[in-house]
């Protein structure tokens, strides 16, 4: 059963790994024996988290901008040129804008779709190669998108290129699936509801109480929940799952 779950001697991509839910990742895929390569846009906190990391295993720290399609490309070729495949990439790497209605503007869009959207087409689109050579039809090679249930759920805050990008992640996660299926390659995509992270630092500040009575579980996700749901993905658990959105958030988006 061990072995069912087992991510030993994988080569495992993780973008936006340095903190929040992609460290949680990067940490769960390192201490399960993988070799991860983190990437963030902040070289000093990228180079940082992946030594931290690699007391308990191998971690390198690739840094990168992944809001434009050349930051994409070069991401991809510094994997390339390090590795001979890759067995799994987690598109993690996002960003998020509150604004009212009146005051939300352009640059908003831009941003926040540019990172949570066309990053994880460019970034897939660049490493397909290697990750069709990690392929097999036993043991597929995987692509994890991390979504969100803002974008299964109306969101409670004024955050509309976030919610409407992470929607975006989910159809896209369906429709790269049903392209990449014949290339042994799994398309699946996690939709987390409230972690302790960055990004929701201040929500969870502000909001707390509220969110955690709205969770049917009563808690926020913890480190290993996160972890988890990745690895079962990645892991030959998960090798007949392509095309799923999996919400993990309590029952947040369902039970209501």
């Amino acid at each position: 059963m061990s072995e069912l779950f087992s991510v030993q001697g994988k080569v495992v991509v993780v973008t936006g790994g340095s903190r929040g839910i992609g460290l949680m990742i990067a940490r769960g895929f390192v201490e399960g024996g993988a070799k991860v390569y983190i990437s963030s846009r902040k070289k000093d906190v990228c180079d940082a988290v992946a030594a931290e990391l690699s007391a308990s295993g191998t971690c390198v720290s690739l840094p990168a901008d992944l809001g434009t399609e050349q930051g994409c490309k070069l991401l991809a070729e510094a994997v390339r040129e390090r590795e001979s495949k890759v067995d799994v990439l987690v598109n993690n790497a996002g960003a998020n804008w509150g604004a009212p209605l009146a005051e939300y503007s352009d640059e908003a869009w831009d941003k926040v779709l540019a990172l949570n959207v066309k990053s994880i087409f460019f970034l897939t689109r660049e490493l397909v190669g290697h990750l069709e050579k990690a392929g097999t039809d036993e043991d597929p090679a995987r692509v994890i998108n991390i979504g969100s249930i803002d974008g299964i759920q109306i969101p409670l805050l004024e955050t509309y290129a976030y919610s409407t990008s992470k929607a975006a992640v989910h159809h896209l996660t369906r429709v790269l699936a049903r392209q990449l299926a014949p290339r042994n390659i799994t398309v699946n995509a996690v939709a987390p509801g409230p972690f302790e992270s960055k990004m929701m630092k201040q929500t969870l500040e502000n909001f707390g109480d509220a969110i955690i009575a709205g969770v049917p579980l009563g808690r926020i996700g913890r480190p290993d929940d996160m972890a988890g749901v990745t690895i079962y993905l990645a892991s030959r658990a998960g090798a007949y799952v392509t095309g799923a959105v999996i919400p993990v958030d309590g029952g947040t988006a369902r039970l209501k």
